[in-house]
């Protein structure tokens, strides 16, 4: 630590809105529901043709990214479109990536 600069530490309450964060990026379908926003906003019906999922299981997956506010939602007409609200997350998924990479790398590297 650099001297006169103090470390903060996180409140019991800072540390559990944290961790409700990282919980909403704990399902694989809300990944891909990620990861199907990334070209732009999308139908709900379309991002159940594109994950070859069921309507109510998208529907389920997208309700926490939305409350978490990492996307937004409107209605137009009677179709529901879904878009990225916060880009962060593709920074925090991509971080997520190189971490898993070079750990992947590290195994094939271990040789005996």
């Amino acid at each position: 630590m650099s001297q006169g600069r103090k470390l903060h530490i996180l409140t019991n309450p800072e540390l559990e809105r944290l961790a409700e964060l990282f919980r909403t990026f704990s399902e694989p379908t809300r990944l891909a529901l990620l990861q199907e926003l990334k070209a732009g906003p999308r139908a709900v019906g379309d991002l159940v043709d594109a994950l070859h999922a069921t309507q109510a299981n998208v529907s389920k997956q997208l309700k926490p990214l939305h409350q978490a506010g990492l996307v937004t939602r409107t209605r137009d007409g009677t179709s529901v479109i879904y878009a990225i609200a916060e880009p962060l997350v593709f920074e925090i998924c991509k971080l997520a990536c190189e971490k898993l990479n070079r750990d992947a790398s590290k195994l094939v590297r271990m040789r005996f």
